[in-house]
């Protein structure tokens, strides 16, 4: 049985980010909120409570049951976890005299604590807080302090119960990764064999039981996700998995008979089926965002309900879903605002009537990529950059013709392409093209025309969560520039989008 770690989210921005470098220590761990606590916690080793935008002094602070936890399970609590303990555990939780954020340094830390064992003095920590532990809980033991926090780290007598007031799990943490190591393999004594091959082994075995001598139905996009879990699926259940790659019209130039050549020899049973038509008749006229993401997932659904009753006795519908979009469908505090609708997350019409089978959904990206490498999956489709599930529907702002997707194919696989040659590709998360609702004045030749404009989009990130714009180089943005314009009849402008996410998001629609 896989050993856990428990993460109890309270909403911070971080909480994946504490998950994630759980991961990278070889543990496996899941994310549930705060007020939804697993009944049976008899597989968990130890337990994390992240941070929260809440104040444990407010009415409306977030209180877990911890009955089952405290004194029971190592835990560790972080930022707004270690002020709860601190707060109704008999200690003092008020306002900072000034906000502390950034960097610090610790000015004290206990070196004979497991939790700080291996860890400099005057290490780097982050801080992200309002208020500020004044008086540690009952049983408390000062670990750690900096100029400014007293109480930066706290252990309680009597229990494996540890608080941090600073976030090990960001990177500006310099030994943040180094202490929760100690708490995992130290404190707690979680096993670290969370491993690509061990993720196989263990999911392939699962699929084999799960789904026993049923047929599976999985759509294809050419992309890592859903790459990855056909190949997982195939290798648990081989032909009984049929899978479908339906060309929306919406892809990248040439995707559609790229892909399936992809494809081709790698033992799957994959069938093509193109439906552009429909797709660009339903979108017909249609601007709204939000909208076109519907139509294109109502399109989708009708189109694959279509071939999947071609498939005699399918059962199961197998979906690339990854944890950021599990994740992202569950908040903290309630229904949260929709920002985009996750095309993965949400279920299927009951008239379907498949059963789901997700073999990727507890994996972030990045590892849903080293999985692909141990499944030897071909490096060039590992590496491809995510493409959006509405494709250039929500890169092309306002309606849809099919002379905007073609404009916008020829710009994007000139901008791609110039990628690949200049050897930026694989420095970056994603990049893409953008087609602007606006059209500028512009001069070629003796003629003055009034044409439209494009953006271009080149990201950083790990998992998509969050993502800072690539400070691509100037003679590269020259030269594409030079290049859409000159060969994308009905271009005059070119400009480069730098906003960052947060507050901007990846895609623009």
């Amino acid at each position: 049985m896989q050993e856990k770690v428990l993460i109890l989210d309270f909403g911070s921005q971080y909480t994946q980010l504490i998950a994630r470098r759980v991961r990278e220590l070889n543990t496996y761990c899941e994310i549930f909120p705060y007020n939804k606590i697993p009944k049976d916690l008899s597989d968990y080793k130890a337990v994390i409570l992240s941070g929260s935008p809440f104040s444990v002094r407010s009415d409306d602070a977030l209180h877990p049951d911890l009955s089952a936890i405290r004194g029971r399970k190592p835990l560790l609590a972080v930022c707004y976890g270690a002020q709860y303990l601190a707060h109704f555990s008999g200690g003092q939780v008020s306002p900072s005299n000034t906000r502390e954020y950034g960097r610090a340094n610790l000015s004290f830390h206990d070196p004979n604590s497991l939790l700080f064992a291996d860890v400099p003095a005057h290490s780097q920590v982050w801080m992200s807080h309002s208020d500020t532990i004044e008086k540690l809980p009952q049983g408390g033991v000062l670990l750690a302090s900096t100029v400014d926090v007293k109480h930066a780290a706290y252990r309680i007598e009597g229990e494996e119960t540890y608080g941090l007031q600073f976030h090990p799990e960001v990177y500006h943490s310099q030994d943040g990764k180094q202490i929760l190591s100690n708490f995992l393999t130290r404190i707690a004594k979680v096993a670290a064999d969370w491993t690509p091959d061990s993720f196989v082994d263990m999911t392939v075995a699962e699929l084999k039981t799960k789904i026993g001598a049923e047929k599976v139905i999985l759509g294809l996009s050419g992309g890592v996700d859903s790459t990855v879990a056909a190949v997982l699926l195939h290798r648990a259940i081989g032909d009984q998995l049929t899978c479908i790659f339906v060309n929306n019209g919406l892809l990248r130039k040439d995707e559609y008979d790229q892909v399936l050549q992809q494809y081709e020899g790698m033992g799957l049973h994959v069938k093509g089926v193109d439906a552009s038509a429909i797709f660009l008749t339903a979108l017909a006229n249609v601007s709204d965002p939000e909208g076109k993401r519907k139509i294109i997932g109502k399109t989708f659904i009708d189109v694959f309900d279509a071939e999947a009753k071609k498939v005699d006795g399918a059962a199961w519908l197998g979906q690339g879903t990854i944890y950021p979009d599990v994740i992202e469908s569950v908040s903290v505090n309630g229904p949260s605002v929709t920002i985009k609708s996750h095309h993965n997350v949400g279920g299927l019409p009951d008239y379907m009537q498949l059963k789901i089978v997700e073999p990727l959904r507890m994996l972030f990206k990045d590892e849903v990529r080293r999985v692909g490498k141990s499944l030897e999956i071909d490096s060039d489709i590992l590496g491809r950059h995510p493409f959006p599930g509405p494709g250039l529907a929500i890169r092309i702002l306002g309606d849809i013709t099919a002379e905007k997707v073609k404009m916008l194919q020829e710009v994007d696989a000139l901008f791609i392409q110039g990628l690949k040659r200049a050897g930026l590709y694989d420095q970056i998360w994603q990049a893409g093209a953008i087609l602007l609702p606006v059209q500028s004045v512009g001069v070629m030749g003796d003629e003055r025309t009034y044409e439209k404009c494009v953006a271009l989009r080149a990201v950083e990130s790990t998992d998509g969560m969050t993502a800072d714009w690539v400070d691509l180089p100037y003679a590269f943005l020259q030269d594409i520039s030079n290049q859409i314009i000159n060969k994308v009849p009905g271009i005059n402008r070119v400009v480069y989008d730098i906003s960052s996410k947060p507050p901007a998001t990846i895609e623009w629609e």
